[in-house]
């Protein structure tokens, strides 16, 4: 049953990893308006199920006026908040303190930080360990977000690939030279819940993610509950096919051209839904988190 819903409070980041699968980045387009999020925390807190929300981007504190007034007023509609963030602006452990009291102050019950290689280099002292000290200090509940880069590794007389990195996105453009499995043999979705989903994105446009870049409406066009009591996910042009065969069952069922092989689900996921974007607009976008203007 869904009960939280993480806001994208913006596509845009302060950096632009070669592992993010939303194609953020400081010229990224889309942020939320004030008008908009209270617009959305409404429509939210009209479905009793959902008690939380996580902003996130983006980077969410790159906004962070529009961040604490998303924070207000998601405490105001009794809400629990958490962020997830990137913590670009803990320079030092009491400067981060300086970022992060306001939110408890508002409500926030958590936070998420990128603390990776991916984000920070080799270096041994990350902003993300600052912040969390500093979160400590405040009796905020802080937790790590570790992102290995892939690595090759033998395992069972089989090649594989280690590391939390999902080829989607931005991320789809590391695969080469990556070791690749034959496409049939990814038939299930390894990481969401696509009949009964527990958490869903909302980005600045309203629509409404099942997986990003997979939209189950839009909420400035169709209610939240509406949308949410409408939802038949075997009959969703692309949750139908990922829920009875997984990735391949994109390709099987719409017919569509392929490689021999690929990384990962998400891998293959995602070409099929590149190819498949003209066809189903509706169902997968916005087009900027596949790379297109």
């Amino acid at each position: 049953m869904l009960s939280s819903i993480h806001i994208l409070l913006t596509y845009q980041c302060n950096i632009g990893c070669d592992h993010c699968f939303l194609f953020c980045g400081p010229h990224a387009r889309g942020v939320f308006t004030a008008a908009d999020l209270r617009r959305a925390l409404d429509q939210i807190a009209q479905v009793p199920a959902i008690t939380a929300v996580c902003f996130e981007g983006g980077e969410p504190t790159l906004y962070y006026p529009l961040l604490l007034e998303g924070l207000r007023l998601a405490r105001e509609r009794g809400l629990k908040t958490s962020i997830v963030t990137n913590t670009y602006w803990a320079t030092t452990e009491a400067d981060a303190a300086l970022w992060i009291a306001p939110m408890v102050e508002l409500g926030m019950s958590a936070m998420s930080v990128s603390d990776d290689a991916l984000h920070f280099g080799s270096v041994e002292e990350t902003p993300a360990k600052r912040a969390m000290a500093a979160a400590k200090r405040l009796g905020l509940a802080a937790s790590a977000i570790c992102t290995e880069r892939p690595r090759v590794v033998e395992e069972g007389g089989e090649r594989k690939v280690t590391g939390r990195v999902m080829f989607r996105g931005r991320a789809a453009g590391l695969v080469e030279e990556l070791p690749r499995r034959a496409w049939e043999r990814f038939t299930a979705c390894p990481h969401e819940k696509l009949a009964n989903p527990s958490r869903v994105h909302l980005d600045p446009y309203g629509n409404l993610h099942l997986c990003q870049g997979v939209l189950l409406g839009n909420l400035w066009e169709t209610p939240l509950a509406e949308l949410l009591a409408g939802y038949d996910p075997q009959a969703h042009p692309i949750a139908g096919p990922l829920l009875r065969g997984g990735p391949s069952a994109l390709i099987a069922e719409h017919g569509l051209p392929h490689e021999e092989g690929y990384v990962d689900a998400c891998h293959l996921c995602y070409a099929a839904r590149l190819a498949l974007l003209e066809r189903y607009p509706a169902w997968l976008g916005p087009r900027q988190v596949y790379g297109l203007g």
